[in-house]
């Protein structure tokens, strides 16, 4: 158990993307939030700093995605033409950071380990399979949905940062035993490597 006196800096991240594939899509829009989180008194003491970067993709199949991508996400082109990632400072989060959380973390993971290797090191939430929503009484985990059940708000833009930030409200909702989301989340064991888990993917086949 942690030290009465310890404090995690967490990161809750979330990705705008050309399409689902990591392979042939892009990253077009991150979101981060840095936050300071007693886990002993299961205390959110203060958001330390947020970050929102827009990025232009490159490849062929990534620009030829954009179309059907932009129906979810809304970004249009022209607001991420000559647009690029700021690496150093999102490399320097990822230094920062104690555990990463993200809504179906799975996916943003994917995108985020392609772009920047040294992030699969990371100790990787997921709030939505980390946390159990349906013993909860919740019959779905999308955020949208939980957002409204939970009196946080009626929209959701799908804008990274946006996304990020309703999120952080969520996570500090109480359980029925009076813990945080972000309590229950962290009380699972985090996400296997992902390196590791691609490996056991191909060498068992995915169900």
């Amino acid at each position: 158990m942690a030290g009465k006196n310890e404090i995690l800096t967490g990161m809750l991240l979330d990705v705008e993307t050309t399409g689902l594939s990591p392979k042939q899509d892009e990253m077009i829009e991150i979101g981060l939030l840095l936050f300071s989180y007693n886990p002993y008194a299961d205390e959110f003491i203060e958001v330390e700093e947020t970050h929102s970067y827009l990025r232009e993709p490159q490849s062929s199949t990534a620009l030829a995605n954009y179309k059907n991508a932009y129906r979810v996400h809304g970004i249009p082109f022209e607001d991420v033409q000559g647009q690029a990632f700021q690496d150093e400072r999102v490399q320097e989060a990822f230094s920062r950071c104690d555990f990463v959380i993200a809504h179906n973390a799975s996916f943003d993971r994917s995108f985020i380990c392609t772009m920047y290797p040294e992030a699969a090191q990371l100790k990787w939430h997921c709030s939505v399979r980390h946390i159990p929503w349906k013993e909860y009484g919740f019959y779905s985990s999308k955020l949208l949905y939980l957002i409204e059940k939970h009196g946080l708000g009626n929209a959701q833009t799908h804008r990274a940062l946006d996304d990020v930030r309703q999120l952080y409200a969520l996570l500090q909702c109480k359980n029925e035993e009076g813990d945080s989301y972000l309590r229950t989340a962290l009380s699972r064991r985090p996400m296997s490597p992902y390196g590791e888990s691609r490996t056991r993917s191909r060498r068992f086949g995915s169900r």
